[in-house]
């Protein structure tokens, strides 16, 4: 007897319908395949659904089972499709009604003992489901939190193989998963995890630079001695972002679904992600890579901060490869099997010391340098890398007096609300461009349209062009950050004092002849 029931791949950060065809032959030799490009683990979900009906106190019979996930030519990875293929071996033995789960999916992984268990991917894979008109979801009991992030599809918890098989029949039904309001997820200790500004002593000029890249999801490298507070600053940095919408949410948690980097506790995530790596990390860990590719810190990042320190420590060919992210806001990772497309929409934030010791250029303390190490440490930045970063900060030494104030800065709110109202000037300026979120995402034409400035404006900048011969990509992200500083300030046009300051956070390389 045919079955046939259907679940969900992954393939990237979205999902596709799988088919789950079972075919039972009770005359035939004993036999359990699976055909249809199953990957390692899928093979060996044979042993696992086998274990699984046995000590559900159901049968299974030692017979012919030819198992077929279509389409045929898609990759199959993961355990999610052990509990499709028990249904269908259970139903094409008719120990289950088959005509119950026409309209269903089934995902999850089975134990020997019949729990169920979960599986990463749950969120695109229901989101898939949704859209392709399906009703209801099967899901281990420990996923129908994020499952239940999807609207207007029914989400079945299920514990066990056992439980399931009643449920089908009707006898203890299980009853849909009571949505939340997403936002009750958030975490109201959020402001205890992020370095607040008011703590940080001096680095006025630093910190007002960090506002302006936080109010246009701008990059921004930061350069000084060592325990100036460059890593401090760009730590406290995600506590005056702004706060994502569900929108961004659903987003950035789909790629941490995938990933399998959520907590069971906390289905969405509603901070901006703020991405750390070390700087021993290889280029597939950046990008994202391996023969069935995962995501990598640079689509972690999505929506939020990726925060390189030590930035001329990472290999030169790894830097590199984020030249394309930063352009294009999405990755494209191809290998043999399959070509997959990530999102990489991020904020750069970089920390360097100025030469090998750390102290070229400090006001106390000699370098010990000399100048053909100066010159080789700063090239291991190349020249087209830093065009792409628009605000260039220099973090000079605290002054003693400064550390010993009891005078508190800033706090972070304070700053957060300024960064939030100029995004919602963005949010109002883009609202017919979907393609838009903030200021750093505009494009040449976009730059043309929305970025006008006074004629003083105009003129020194083209006075800056012309004397420093900056590049094309420069002329257009000086413009994009003065629009950002003009926000700030509530400027519907830019104005001079908007592009001088834009202008000013452009690179100056430090002269070492």
């Amino acid at each position: 007897m045919l079955a046939i029931v259907y679940s969900c791949a992954l393939v990237g950060i979205d999902g596709e319908i799988i088919e789950v065809q079972v075919d039972y032959n009770n005359a035939g030799l004993p036999a359990f395949t699976v055909v249809g490009l199953p990957g390692k683990a899928v093979q060996e979900s044979r042993e696992r659904v086998r274990s699984a009906i046995r000590n559900s106190k159901l049968i299974f019979l030692n017979k012919q089972y030819v198992v077929n996930l279509a389409p045929a030519d898609l990759p199959k990875e993961g355990p999610a499709y052990d509990l499709p293929i028990a249904i269908g071996v259970l139903a094409a033995t008719d120990q289950i009604p088959l005509d119950t789960e026409a309209k269903s999916i089934f995902i999850g992984e089975l134990g020997l003992d019949g729990q169920v268990k979960h599986v990463r991917g749950i969120l695109p894979m229901v989101l898939c489901a949704q859209e392709a008109g399906f009703e209801q979801v099967f899901v281990a009991e420990e996923d129908a939190p994020q499952a239940s992030l999807v609207p207007n599809i029914d989400i079945i918890p299920v514990s066990t193989l056992g439980t399931l098989v009643e449920h089908l029949y009707g006898l203890n039904v299980i009853p849909p998963y009571q949505r939340r309001d997403p936002f009750l997820y958030a975490d109201e200790g959020e402001s205890l995890v992020y370095v607040d500004f008011k703590d940080i002593k001096g680095q006025e000029a630093a910190k007002r630079a960090l506002e302006v890249a936080a109010a246009g999801g701008h990059n921004a490298l930061m350069t000084g001695s060592p325990g100036v507070g460059k890593t401090l600053m760009a730590r406290a940095l995600p506590g005056i972002l702004p706060r994502m919408d569900l929108a961004e949410a659903l987003e950035v948690t789909r790629i941490y679904s995938v990933a399998d980097l959520l907590a069971p506790d906390q289905p969405l995530l509603l901070k901006r992600p703020f991405r750390a790596p070390h700087h021993t990390i290889s280029e597939a860990g950046l990008i994202g890579g391996g023969s069935y590719p995962r995501p990598g810190e640079v689509s972690l990042a999505h929506r939020g901060v990726l925060f390189l320190d030590e930035f001329p420590e990472f290999g030169g060919h790894t830097l590199e490869v984020l030249r394309q992210p930063i352009e294009d806001k999405q990755v494209t990772i191809s290998r043999a099997k399959q070509s997959l497309t990530f999102p990489s929409n991020f904020m750069l934030v970089a920390a360097m010391n100025p030469c090998p010791c750390g102290y070229y250029g400090d006001s106390v303390q000699m370098c010990t340098c000399s100048l053909r190490q100066i010159q080789k440490y700063q090239q291991r930045v190349s020249g087209p890398l830093l065009d792409r970063i628009d605000i260039h900060i220099e973090v000079p030494r605290v002054d003693y007096d400064k550390l010993t104030d009891e005078r508190m800065g800033e706090p972070s709110a304070v700053i957060r609300a300024r960064v939030e109202a100029a995004r919602a000037l963005q949010r109002e300026r883009f609202k017919e461009y979907p393609h838009l979120h903030a200021n750093a995402d505009m494009g040449a034409s976009d730059i043309s349209k929305f970025c006008v400035a006074t004629p003083e404006a105009t003129k020194l900048l083209d006075a800056t062009i012309r004397r420093l011969h900056l590049s094309a990509r420069a002329y257009h992200r000086i413009r994009k950050l003065a629009r950002t500083i003009a926000d700030l300030a509530g400027h519907e046009y830019i104005e001079l004092n908007d592009m001088a300051e834009a202008i000013q956070y452009r690179p100056r390389r430090l002269s070492v002849s």
